[in-house]
């Protein structure tokens, strides 16, 4: 199924944040047999932070959040992966280069790359959450020798799962990172990675405790054990990042969907120090 011109519908852009903008898609291609990867052409540069997320839609079949999955950049182009869940994302997935879609935003509370300056990272995805996390990790490798030491551990089920395989490849070669692949089960595909959960590599990690900072993104389930490890090494609460993108919805504080207590993730996040959210007990 495709689209409709979402030109034809909504007329270009407007400066209201309810009022999409027109997309033109440039590539769209599998990644998966569940992941698509999408490279759109905007009106103007999106101006988007790591760790941001935008609202994609199609007329007729809604509108959903999407994490945006490069970094930030000059020109007018912008890089997402969808997961097909759902009707739009089936809509979505059927959508070839010179399609057009809505597209608002960005919104949210990203990663601070100044604030990362200078330290060790310990970077940690778990499945679709390296798409959020290649936001990131593309301006640091970009420009290793602003951070420290950087390691990058990256977990999936199953090999025939695997995100941006290439691109982990160059960035593992690079001085001073150091990339960890990791599936639960090779389900007999050939895989030249380790086996077993994104927190079995944590306890042998060299870290400089006092230098360094970690960032997780992944499914809620993967959260817990992950911080157990973490804290258990003696990182402070301070020091460790935590996504929370799987809980938005609508963008802008409006419908109340992503709140916990007094936040708005959407508005205060997605990306919190896990010291700010640690006593909510329905952060995590």
């Amino acid at each position: 199924m495709r689209a409709l011109d979402i030109q034809r519908v909504l007329g270009g852009l407007g400066p209201d944040p309810y009022l999409p903008m027109s997309g033109r898609l440039l590539e769209a291609r599998d990644l998966t047999e569940r992941e698509r990867f999408y490279r759109v052409e905007l009106p103007r540069p999106l101006g988007h932070g790591p760790g941001q997320f935008v609202m994609v839609s199609c007329p007729g079949a809604g509108e959903a959040p999407i994490s945006i999955c490069c970094g930030p950049r000059d020109d007018r182009q912008l890089e997402m992966v969808v997961r097909r869940v759902g009707g739009l994302t089936q809509v979505l997935h059927g959508l070839q280069a010179g399609d057009s879609l809505g597209i608002r935003g960005p919104f949210g509370h990203g990663f601070d790359l100044d604030e990362l300056q200078g330290h060790d990272l310990l970077l940690i995805a778990g499945g679709l959450g390296l798409v959020p996390m290649r936001s990131l990790l593309q301006p640091i490798m970009a420009e290793p020798e602003r951070f420290g030491r950087v390691t990058l551990i990256v977990g999936y089920r199953t090999p025939a799962e695997e995100l941006f395989r290439e691109e982990l490849a160059v960035w593992s070669k690079l001085p001073e990172v150091r990339v960890i692949r990791l599936v639960n089960d090779r389900a007999h595909l050939p895989w030249d990675g380790e086996v077993g959960l994104v927190t079995a590599p944590i306890a042998g990690l060299e870290l400089d405790i006092a230098n360094t900072l970690a960032v997780l993104i992944g499914p809620p389930v993967m959260y817990k054990f992950v911080l157990m490890e973490l804290l258990a090494r003696g990182l402070p609460q301070a020091q460790i990042f935590v996504d929370l993108e799987r809980r938005m919805k609508c963008g802008i504080g409006k419908c109340g969907h992503c709140q916990i207590n007094h936040l708005y993730c959407c508005q205060s996040g997605p990306v919190f120090r896990f010291s700010e959210i640690a006593q909510l007990r329905e952060a995590l």
